[in-house]
């Protein structure tokens, strides 16, 4: 292939996947739009010298919202707000006065400002933690109040308020007399050569109580076992200020606020050195794709009018079709500035080590991936069509603009992960190579495909060939998250893998002071080998939802009218793994002894698995990857002895990692002393062989001794 007539600035994709070749004017254009937007941030300075994007967002974060000056005492306010014609600061300091703080400063770009001089006694005029909001008089004379966009803190009312005025949240100005100063450094991660290990995990769940748990106890009681699982990344959801608690977290009011249902900024802050200093990341789950439609506690209408951070109403793009939310206008300077500020300002005040996008794939294109649209076929001109494809090209900009930022800000340990269906080319390619700039996507056919072969087969009819290629098929060069559940499978209406497996057996059958019932054997020996073939053949990256590591029974549902706001649902009972007569800790030190194996001898982020056996009749896969050798027996019934296994690389074979050990609630049916010595004849096109007993329903790991 002769790239001279490939455009210069995504010759580096086409170099990659030869396939994109009649697209590249498309994949260009699209990174152009990208690389104008960054030459016209670095050149937005009102002396018209050049600045970077680094410096662009941290300027936001620290000039916009509310800010105290430790030295002088004053109090700075800055608001976007062009459509209101007048601005006022109220709040307890002033006794919520309308007419005492004029924001009487408002620029030709309607930001508006004021400062606040220090007390007579020297104190700030508006005391820590106290409320306030901003008042607006718009051009038809009427008023609204706002919680200001970058506020920093938001507090649910108290009952007797909530009854008074309504469950609007309380804007807060947060200004601790002693803030929590980071003691540890950040681990690194090198994208190249470092595995990655993911533990998804909610603080509100994270008790086996039926409450809210806080950021405290998630600090002392969950990441002791995160460490102790082997993790080295943790995801943390519903981070991001949101009024509604069912929401998941995915209905964000204030995107500058940590949610306040578990504690205040100082107690995250601690919570992420703390798991800093066992070298865990820690990745935020940032919602970046829609926004709620709360609008006197969030962003919609925040200066009376519809299309100030997001398309207007009218316009047939600022609403989502499914999610009853608004969608952000990432063509406007002043959105791009607010949400690339919001990146920077994670990562530099709470030191976040990078993010999992989510809803990447509802704004990619204009139809969200909603209807036909969505149907996605993998054809290329779903894609990169100019007139097929309905890529939103400004998302997909500002998309390019958030990676190059967050990896400017951490170059020793950046991650970025979209959160993507539709398997868009080149989202994860470099931004240098003409790239969306992720590191990674979610690979999320591969648990649509583990829940629909539980719900629709007989472990008979398994076909291993399909669940092979569905593990494997992944676009060259683009780095997946491998996971067989997450969240979304968890959630009330569906069911985890566990339950699947063993549904109400779990209520009854799990104790150890009884022999197992073959529903129980079957679904522990199912729910480690799903695990294990998912996280060494799946991808480049690991993931795992919180509590799903040991069979977590039920389901998750969060408190609201349809359950009488219920906690019940809404917990992750970690007891039942520190109940040494329960099976569940079986799954849980399967877990911790995958993890801490990956971490030992390596697999994931190496190229990927040759895999040189999927038959049909004895249900064995059998596959290489970094020189380590992964044989699972599917079989429901049926054990092979001296069973031929092809391998590459002639040597002395020892086993790693075995699922039928009965401390993972196995049979011990395997002698992990022996030593398996390669024969030197060709075997499933390896020039190798070795010869093993691989029970029914059981996987092992074996690597060469040096």
């Amino acid at each position: 292939m002769s790239l001279t007539k490939i455009p210069e600035n995504v010759q580096g994709a086409v170099s990659i996947d030869p396939w994109l070749e009649p697209f590249a004017d498309v994949l260009s254009e699209r990174r152009y739009l990208a690389d104008k937007w960054l030459y016209d941030i670095k050149h937005a300075t009102p002396d018209g010298s050049e600045q970077s994007l680094v410096d662009f967002a941290r300027n936001a974060y620290k000039t916009y919202g509310l800010h105290a000056n430790q030295q002088t005492k004053e109090i700075v306010y800055r608001e976007w707000a062009p459509n209101a014609q007048r601005a006022f600061l109220v709040g307890e300091f002033n006794n919520w006065n309308e007419e005492s703080h004029e924001m009487k400063h408002k620029d030709e770009f309607g930001v508006f400002s004021i400062t606040l001089a220090p007390l007579e006694n020297g104190d700030f005029a508006i005391p820590h933690d106290s409320k306030l909001k901003v008042m607006f008089v718009l051009p038809d004379g009427s008023k609204v109040y706002r919680i200001p966009a970058w506020i920093t803190r938001a507090t649910q009312p108290s009952k007797e308020t909530a009854q008074k005025y309504g469950p609007t949240y309380e804007g807060r100005f947060w200004n601790p007399p002693n803030s929590y100063q980071f003691k540890h450094q950040r681990p690194k991660f090198n994208l190249a050569n470092d595995s990655i290990k993911i533990y998804e995990a909610h603080i509100g769940i994270s008790s086996p109580e039926p409450k809210v748990a806080s950021y405290k106890e998630f600090t002392q009681n969950v990441l002791p076992r995160i460490k102790h699982l082997g993790y080295d990344a943790i995801q943390l959801m519903a981070i991001m200020e949101h009024a509604y608690y069912a929401s998941f977290g995915y209905q964000v009011t204030n995107f500058f606020a940590i949610s306040s249902r578990y504690g205040t900024p100082e107690d995250l802050k601690e919570l992420i050195d703390t798991a800093h200093s066992m070298g865990i990341l820690v990745l935020l789950d940032v919602i970046h794709s829609h926004a709620s439609k709360n609008s006197e506690d969030g962003l919609n209408m925040f200066d009376g009018s519809d299309h100030q951070y997001f398309h207007s109403l009218t316009s047939g793009r600022g609403e989502h079709p499914l999610w009853d939310s608004r969608l952000f206008n990432y063509g406007s300077f002043e959105v791009q500035r607010f949400l690339l500020a919001n990146l920077a300002y994670y990562i530099d005040v709470y030191q976040f080590d990078g993010f999992r996008f989510d809803g990447v794939t509802s704004m990619l294109y204009l139809h969200h991936g909603v209807g036909a649209g969505g149907a996605f076929s993998g054809d290329y001109n779903e894609y990169l069509s100019r007139d097929r494809s309905g890529v939103d090209h400004e998302a997909l900009a500002y998309l390019m603009l958030a990676n190059d930022l967050v990896h400017d800000l951490l170059p020793e340990s950046a991650v970025t992960i979209a959160e993507d269906v539709s398997g868009y080319p080149t989202l994860c390619l470099p931004r240098t190579a003409g790239g969306g700039g992720f590191d990674y996507r979610l690979a999320m056919a591969l648990p649509d495909m583990w829940i629909k072969l539980l719900k629709t087969k007989q472990d008979d009819d398994w076909d291993m060939g399909h669940i092979v290629h569905t593990l494997t098929n992944r676009r060259h060069g683009e780095k997946v998250v491998a996971y067989c559940e997450s969240h979304d499978q968890a959630l009330v209406g569906d069911k985890t893998l566990a339950f699947w497996l063993m549904d109400a057996a779990m209520y009854t059958d799990m104790t150890v002071l009884k022999e197992p019932t073959l529903v129980i054997d079957r679904g522990i020996a199912l729910h480690k080998m799903i695990r294990l073939i998912t996280h060494s053949l799946g991808g480049e990256a690991y993931l795992n939802f919180e509590g799903n590591e040991f069979g977590h029974p039920e389901w998750l549902d969060f408190p609201r009218v349809g359950n009488n706001d219920s906690y019940h649902y809404a917990r992750r009972q970690f007891n039942l793994v520190d109940d040494d007569l329960l099976r569940y800790r079986h799954l849980n030190e399967f877990d911790a002894a995958m993890q801490n194996c990956e971490s030992k001898h390596q697999w994931l982020n190496t190229p990927q698995a040759y895999v040189s056996l999927k038959h049909e009749v004895d249900k064995v896969i059998a596959f290489e990857r970094n020189g380590h050798l992964f044989v699972f027996n599917f079989h429901p019934t049926q054990s092979f002895t001296d069973y031929r296994i092809g391998v590459d690389v002639a040597g002395t074979y020892k086993i790693v990692l075995n699922t039928d050990r009965a401390e993972f609630g196995g049979h011990n049916r395997i002698d992990e002393a022996q030593e398996f010595f390669t024969t030197d004849l060709e075997w499933n096109n390896r020039r190798n062989f070795i010869q093993v007993y691989i029970p029914s329903r059981t996987a092992i790991v074996l690597t060469r001794q040096m």
